[in-house]
């Protein structure tokens, strides 16, 4: 099911595979049998799933009748594996799990709306995420179901690695820095204007990194890209996605030269450098479960300018006025998703670029813990309030 070409959710050409159901189905099977204490010499205190490749494993424990507690992460509501019904005899599961309280979705099979009603507890990647998708706006069809589970549902934020994404000894990094010497981002800013052919001006630099998609909300970026640049500012753009906005993210580079850069595909060292150099990172997502470019900006004192949403909203302290008065302003956000707030927010950025506000800003980003060991540590609350007999 899994040793062929392509990646484990695509074939080679970058389609679904047509068995996607039953390679997910077979390996939410396989957990749900290891939980129930298939291995003899392992016997799990719970199951944690994530999103809807793994979420029938939850439903398995249910109809099978094991007593096992479960956690399903939703790391994107967006994605739910919704398949024909005519798949559901192929699932192994009873007939009475193809019910409105079971797998069953809009007629056909539901992977993760199954999960989402079977599981014992729910989490996503962000307090305000979570809020979010209990409604019809952002909640995906599903709004009522996580409504109902409401007491279940926690909202848990991402961390990042700080091992890999350090800013003192990152070897991605044309030179590395610190809160306490910022001088190296000089060298990294260098490095990106070269790269992506910018002027070497003092201007604000500004980037992107990540899928160029309307989802990340890269069409008001499209927008919003002319008057950054009548602004002063520049731009550099790293990631692929909607061909509509790479060709015009391109157009946009070729009518702007030397202040408006572009390179489609992705290129790890060169994100690093970007996150090292760029004086703002732009994240103008039209949803945002967690996102972690915000995450890697505040690690390298690349001021975040987000639109208020998921957790975004939960992860950048907005430069208001009392923010920027008490020194405690880690980034801008910006509300509504639109092209003229987040032109608004550009503007706020340029305005305060190269002020003792900025500076203190870059700092505080840098301070802020973005690792996972206070996530981690809710984790093990919650594991530990489902399963109390557990392993410690």
């Amino acid at each position: 099911l899994y040793d062929r070409p392509g990646s484990i959710y695509l074939d080679a050409e970058g389609r679904d595979w047509g068995d996607n159901w039953r390679r997910f189905a077979a390996l939410a099977k396989a957990g749900a049998e290891i939980a129930a204490g298939a291995l003899p010499e392992f016997e799990p205190d719970l199951l944690h799933a994530h999103d809807w490749q793994a979420a029938l494993a939850p439903a398995y424990l249910r109809y099978y009748g094991t007593r096992r507690p479960s956690v399903l992460t939703i790391h994107n509501l967006a994605f739910q594996g919704h398949f024909p019904a005519a798949i559901f005899g192929g699932l192994e599961l009873p007939p009475q799990a193809f019910a409105l309280d079971g797998v069953e979705y809009f007629g056909g099979v539901g992977y993760l709306k199954a999960g989402l009603a079977s599981a014992t507890a729910i989490t996503t990647v962000s307090p305000t995420y979570a809020e979010e998708i209990r409604t019809a706006a952002q909640g995906m069809a599903l709004d009522g179901l996580l409504s109902t589970r409401a007491g279940d549902l926690h909202g848990i934020a991402n961390g990042i690695d700080t091992a890999v994404w350090n800013p003192e000894t990152d070897k991605h990094l044309a030179a590395t820095f610190s809160a306490k010497k910022l001088r190296g981002r000089a060298v990294n800013r260098a490095s990106v204007q070269a790269t992506f052919g910018l002027d070497a001006d003092a201007r604000p630099l500004f980037c992107v990194v990540g899928r160029l998609t309307g989802q990340k909300g890269m069409d008001l970026l499209v927008a919003a890209a002319p008057d950054l640049v009548a602004a002063g500012a520049k731009l550099a753009v790293l990631g692929s996605g909607d061909a509509g906005i790479e060709s015009a993210l391109v157009r946009l580079a070729g009518q702007h030269p030397g202040r408006i850069g572009v390179v489609i595909g992705y290129d790890e060292a060169l994100a690093h450098r970007m996150q090292g150099g760029c004086d703002a990172i732009l994240i103008p997502s039209r949803f945002e479960p967690c996102g972690l470019t915000q995450l890697y900006g505040l690690r390298y004192g690349c001021v975040p300018v987000v639109a208020r949403v998921g957790g975004l909203a939960d992860t950048v302290i907005d430069a208001n006025v009392a923010a920027l008065n008490a020194g405690v302003a880690t980034g801008l956000q910006f509300a509504p998703v639109e092209a003229w707030a987040l032109r608004a927010a550009i503007r706020r950025a340029v305005a305060l670029y190269g002020t003792p506000q900025w500076a203190t800003m870059q700092r505080q980003g840098m301070k802020a813990d973005v690792s996972w060991d206070r996530s981690a540590a809710l984790y093990a609350d919650l594991y530990r309030a489902l399963a109390p007999n557990g392993d410690p």
